[in-house]
């Protein structure tokens, strides 16, 4: 009885051009194509998708390019400038004190990012793992601050603020009194607690095995573990506080600690027809949130993602 004959080999060269190569008598069935009303829904739904991004970023694209024009051009909408200048950035930057404001942005915006990250791993920690009287009773005490909208709060902060507890200290128009409201958010302690939640058993009782404390597993364990969660965070409280108005208004007052958004309101409430010098302010204020989330976007959102796998 006589052995089957192997399958025919392709040449080389017709492996290498790409050509389809028939096996036996017959060639592959290829793969069947994409119904014709599936590509009409996915091209009306990108079609969709790119019009609203396109409604969204015209405004941007006009504010940008408004940055570069010399004052009279920008009575006149265009997208693009017929000449273009930097007169509106230095003008901000120099003549408006707008450097100052950025800088007084940027160390409350650093100082409460770096306080509400710790404070909120170090108390996520603890309502996700320790075993404490009270613990579920205070955690929805902790959820129930986010349902208290900020004007509400305001007399009472103000006031508080105004006579510091113990200290008696007054803490209005202070960088201190902005830093001591803002240190840690209920936000910032769910996720936390959420993602520690996510994260196995098994690495804690092997910490315990080898003689870890508390504060050395989670500090050996359990926040190295928790960097996706830390980067969403950290983006959510620099861009909340930097783009923070209503705290930032109502505590700061003397122009010495203004920061982005109070500078800019009173640069519109002062000057209201600049706007190649308002429109370069906008982009000053807006260029360091959206460099935060570039370099941190993929960690953003895994921890967001991860945050809510497990309640």
């Amino acid at each position: 009885m006589s052995e089957p004959a192997a399958p025919p080999f392709a040449a080389v060269e017709e492996l290498a051009a790409g050509e389809p190569v028939a096996v036996g008598s017959s060639a592959p069935a290829g793969i069947p194509g994409r119904a014709r009303s599936e590509r009409i829904q996915r091209a009306v739904a990108y079609g969709a998708m790119f019009g609203i991004s396109l409604l969204f970023f015209v405004p941007f694209l006009w504010s940008l390019s408004t940055s570069f024009k010399p004052l009279p051009e920008t009575a006149n909408f265009s997208l693009l400038p017929h000449h273009w200048t930097l007169a509106g950035y230095r003008a901000a930057l120099g003549d408006y004190n707008f450097t100052r404001y950025m800088g007084n942005s940027a160390v409350l915006a650093a100082a409460v990012t770096l306080t509400s990250v710790f404070l909120a791993a170090v108390g996520g920690y603890a309502f996700a793992r320790l075993r404490f009287p009270g613990r579920t009773i205070l955690f929805f005490l902790v959820l129930g601050t986010l349902m208290i909208p900020d004007q509400l709060r305001l007399v009472p902060i103000y006031r508080m603020l105004t006579v510091f507890p113990l200290t008696h200290w007054n803490l209005v128009d202070t960088y201190q009194g902005y830093w001591a409201i803002r240190m840690v958010s209920a936000t910032a302690l769910f996720l936390m607690r959420q993602y520690f939640l996510t994260i196995p058993r098994d690495l804690e009782e092997a910490a315990k095995l080898d003689a870890a404390g508390f504060f050395k597993t989670f500090w050996r364990v359990m926040l190295p573990l928790a960097g996706p969660a830390l980067a969403a965070i950290a983006i959510l409280e620099f861009q909340g506080t930097w783009n923070d108005f209503f705290w930032a208004n109502l505590l700061l007052q003397s122009p010495q600690h203004w920061t982005l958004p109070v500078g800019l309101a009173q640069f519109v409430f002062t000057y209201r027809t600049l706007w190649n010098s308002l429109m370069a302010a906008t982009m000053i204020a807006l260029a360091p949130v959206v460099l935060v989330y570039l370099v941190f976007q993929r960690y953003f959102v895994a921890g967001v993602a991860s945050a809510g796998v497990k309640g």
